[in-house]
């Protein structure tokens, strides 16, 4: 049996048997909906309510009774997976995952799923491996978090890696806002917000652009589902800037290329050309329109003796590689860690714990 690939992310669950040139299977929420009772109602009866649970937040697992029941979901009801016929399977890791969550991971997939193997690896690697490369650095945009991290030979440069508690749904969150102010008696559902922000936002290609489209750019109608008329205007453009300009979300801090070039410093200076001249910009933010030229104009023209400079997808991967990445190379790596005994056996689980994860993942 194939070995199966999971990237599950703050948004979106990513899964399917690992073919390396080929889109993961299947892409759903990371959210499952539980049933509560709550306070008894006048009749002596408890009312139930229907609550979403996310189980990854800001790319962490948080609740891991709604991931076990979520990737019950996903392996038996649609990969196909049969009780007591369990296969192999390859997680991919956000950077700085704790111990004790890569423990609890492959605790559950030994003792409740009964898998036959086991590996996790960080995404920054395995994006990196989507494009043919071992070592450059990855700008990871996610749905809850930005990730930045060096790899140099496969392995991650924690010393220089930097995660930041905002991403995609902070973005989300402000064009609402900005949508707020410009349509002030209109009531905007985010669940619209988010599907305007993706046809929408687009970036300018510098910061003075941004200044003046913002006093002259005419604006748009847009009709909501519901039949509201709203206009955009500068909100389109607002999003794609607050990555550039992080004082736009409230936070005193410099923007995502500063912030690469900043961490890639602090390795030896020997490896920064080479990392930097293989630069992926990976999660589903980074295909905003504009957004890819913005990046590697302000690299152009910053006072680095070494720019950025962004790695193109092999023709022959997916279109949408920069949403998939992790998950792809996640499939690359699974046709050589299985194949080659290299993952957590079921009789290295039993031998040594979850500790295990620690010596043979990595």
């Amino acid at each position: 049996m194939e070995a199966v690939v999971v990237d599950a992310g703050s948004k979106l669950l990513k899964a399917g048997i690992a073919l390396p040139d080929q889109a993961p299977g299947l892409v759903m929420p990371s959210k499952m909906k539980t049933e509560v009772e709550e306070n008894e109602v006048a009749d002596g009866a408890a009312a139930v309510v229907v609550e979403v649970v996310h189980p990854v937040v800001r790319g962490f697992v948080k609740d891991w009774d709604a991931m076990e029941d979520l990737l019950t979901y996903v392996l038996y009801r649609n990969i196909g997976w049969e009780m007591g016929d369990e296969g192999q399977i390859l997680f991919t890791e956000p950077l700085f995952t704790p111990k004790a969550l890569r423990e609890q991971l492959v605790q559950l997939m030994f003792e409740k799923f009964n898998v036959s193997g086991f590996y996790d690896s960080e995404q920054a690697v395995l994006s990196l491996y989507a494009v043919g490369r071992i070592s450059g650095c990855t700008v990871d945009i996610g749905h809850g978090k930005i990730d930045i991290a060096p790899v140099f030979e496969g392995a991650v440069q924690h010393v220089a890696s930097k995660r930041f508690e905002i991403g995609g749904t902070d973005l989300t969150n402000l064009f609402a806002q900005e949508l707020k102010k410009s349509n002030p008696s209109v009531n905007i559902d985010i669940s619209d917000v988010e599907r305007l922000k993706e046809q929408y936002a687009c970036c300018t290609e510098d910061q003075s652009a941004f200044e003046a489209i913002a006093s002259t750019r005419q604006p748009e109608t847009h009709t909501l589902p519901d039949g509201q008329v709203i206009t955009i205007e500068k909100e389109r453009y607002i999003v794609g800037e607050a990555l550039f300009q992080p004082s736009i979300l409230g936070l005193e801090d410099y923007g995502i290329v500063h912030q690469l070039i900043t961490s890639v410093s602090n390795v030896a200076s020997e490896y920064q050309k080479q990392l930097l001249e293989n630069t992926m910009l990976c999660g589903g933010t980074v295909s905003m329109t504009g957004f890819e030229d913005r990046f590697q104009r302000e690299a152009n023209l910053s006072a680095s003796a070494i720019r950025p400079t962004l790695v193109k997808a092999p023709e022959y991967m997916p279109e949408d590689l920069a949403r998939h990445s992790a998950w792809l190379g996640g499939a690359i790596l699974a046709k050589v860690v299985f194949p080659q005994n290299q993952h957590v056996t079921k009789g290295d689980y039993d031998e040594t714990g979850p500790s295990i994860v620690h010596k043979k993942c990595f």
